[in-house]
């Protein structure tokens, strides 16, 4: 992992739309995961309680999404070394963060957001790269292995019990997934007895990653601008249109993340890709789009100091109003936004409050052309 100096990208060699779709998806990463009152949030920015979906449940397949699409777009094709030296620095940050700051190696959380996407990118990487060729072929190698993958664990999830279970029991305990979560890693999971970013759920993210995979393939294509946003918006409705039938029969879901959720939420991210292509990289309209540039080129950055801060600022105590020790983060929101609006309008300005720090540190970064490269 490091931090590198680089020259500013030629604006005809890399994709704004995709740094802009990326950078407005972190920037909704980082205002949902920091309220400054979980008691007081505005419906949207909170996660789906089981089955169906909020805004918020789009973020983390969106991210997939991209990352398969930022496989595609490399000039040069990655080595088998830099596919998995990435993919082992991404997870070995995760597991990092998990730690932090007491790294209590009994309960340290094995599964997470940065190790699902690190184990997502090895797979989509690896298939790439093993499919090197005619890119039609490429392509359909790729999208045949997405839709096997979901189908695959449609059927285990739904046909094949756990021990001492049933088949097709979807709670959060009961599923198939949480109890291969159990044997493997008891102890070190999100929950006691399941996690959402588990073992057996990471297949159907793997599809999610595999479609933008397709993605990618499809602007790196010889077709004419028009014709790759007409096609990506086109399978963007398709894939939503899939998805909403396959929910009949295996209800989206992004804690299980179900494979109507994979093709649902691939689909909704094909179609935003479209239109950002569109406006941005064929119309040019882009004079709105340099904070979220910020944002989108240095995520990875974003994610790390975002977890860093909060963990940092729970740490970090305060007498509170009665006396009592309090984080000094619940200090700042108390005495600084609380006072100014209505208590759910005061939780959302704190989290755009922390937004905005980090805003000012990436634009710093930007300036001097600092990255953050895994």
């Amino acid at each position: 992992m490091a931090t590198r100096t680089l020259a500013a990208p030629a604006a005809a060699t890399r994709l704004v739309s995709l740094d802009v779709f990326r950078g407005a998806t972190m920037a909704a990463m980082v205002i949902v995961n920091n309220p400054g009152d979980w008691g007081n949030v505005y419906w949207p920015l909170l996660h789906a309680e089981w089955n169906g979906w909020t805004p918020t449940d789009t973020i983390f397949p969106f991210f997939l999404f991209i990352v398969g699409v930022s496989i595609t777009l490399s000039k040069k094709s990655a080595s088998w070394g830099s596919i998995v030296r990435r993919a082992a620095l991404i997870i070995a940050l995760g597991l990092f963060l998990a730690g932090y700051p007491r790294f209590d190696v009994t309960h340290w959380r094995i599964p997470g957001v940065l190790a699902r996407i690190g184990v997502c990118y090895l797979a989509a990487a690896a298939l790439y790269h093993v499919t090197a060729g005619d890119r039609r072929r490429r392509g359909a190698i790729v999208m045949s292995v997405g839709l096997a993958l979901a189908l695959a664990y449609w059927l285990v999830m739904m046909h094949v019990p756990p021990p001492g279970g049933f088949a097709g029991d979807l709670s959060a305990e009961g599923n198939l997934g949480a109890y291969i979560d159990r044997t493997v890693m008891g102890g070190h999971l999100w929950k006691a007895r399941w996690d959402p970013e588990g073992l057996l759920s990471t297949i159907p993210a793997i599809s999610t990653t595999l479609f933008g995979v397709c993605a990618g393939l499809c602007l790196g294509s010889g077709y004419t601008p028009k014709q790759k946003a007409a096609a990506l918006a086109a399978t963007g409705v398709l894939g939503i249109a899939i998805g909403e039938l396959w929910n009949i029969a295996f209800p989206i879901n992004k804690n299980l993340w179900t494979s109507s959720y994979a093709v649902f939420m691939a689909g909704g991210a094909s179609l935003l890709l479209a239109l950002c292509y569109w406006a941005i990289d064929v119309k040019g309209w882009r004079a709105w789009t340099k904070p979220f540039v910020i944002l989108g080129t240095n995520a990875i950055t974003l994610f790390a100091v975002s977890a860093l801060l909060v963990k940092t600022m729970n740490l970090i105590k305060v007498p509170g109003p009665e006396g009592t020790p309090i984080a000094i983060s619940k200090y700042a929101y108390l005495h600084y936004f609380v006072p100014l609006a209505s208590p759910k309008n005061a939780s959302l300005l704190y989290a755009i409050a922390n937004l905005l720090v980090l805003f000012a540190l990436l634009a710093w970064m930007y300036r001097r052309r600092l990255f953050l490269r895994l």
